[in-house]
């Protein structure tokens, strides 16, 4: 399983989306979401967090993102041990999102996970879909938020 995420905010804080591109085999499946008010790194969890609650079983997936937010937590062991000291990135630091990190550890129990950063805003297709889907979810639903 591939998965491409991307999350967008219109102003940050402000009204967001989230896009995400699900590949497995010929199948194809696009998903988009957001929120009123919200901030773009929330936006590009909560993509994560969508695309792998829509996986049926457990399975190994290579989850590529533009967001290094996302990705070095895990990459870099820091999520480990934010969950250790409690949630606290130093004595005094709190880490931000952790209700939405926590959710990415259960996530990550249930599938083997690779975490792979992409360049945003280039060549890469699917990195470009997912922005477009984020987008397009502020830009259909700002006039109501």
């Amino acid at each position: 399983m591939t998965i491409y995420t991307d999350g967008a905010c219109s102003g940050n804080p402000g009204p967001g989306g989230w896009g995400a591109v699900l590949l497995y085999l010929d199948k194809r499946l696009e998903i988009s979401g957001g929120e009123a008010a919200t901030t773009n790194n929330r936006m590009e969890l909560i993509a994560a967090i969508a695309a792998l609650q829509h996986l049926k079983e457990a399975c190994s997936v290579t989850l590529f993102s533009d967001s290094s937010y996302l990705v070095d937590p895990f990459n870099k062991g820091w999520l480990a041990n934010w969950s250790r000291q409690g949630w606290r990135r130093s004595k005094t630091a709190m880490v931000k999102n952790p209700d939405l990190w926590q959710e990415l550890l259960s996530l990550s129990a249930i599938h083997h996970i690779t975490w792979c950063w992409v360049k945003g805003h280039a060549a890469n297709r699917e990195n470009n879909r997912c922005d477009e889907l984020a987008r397009a979810w502020i830009a259909a639903h700002k006039p109501y938020l």
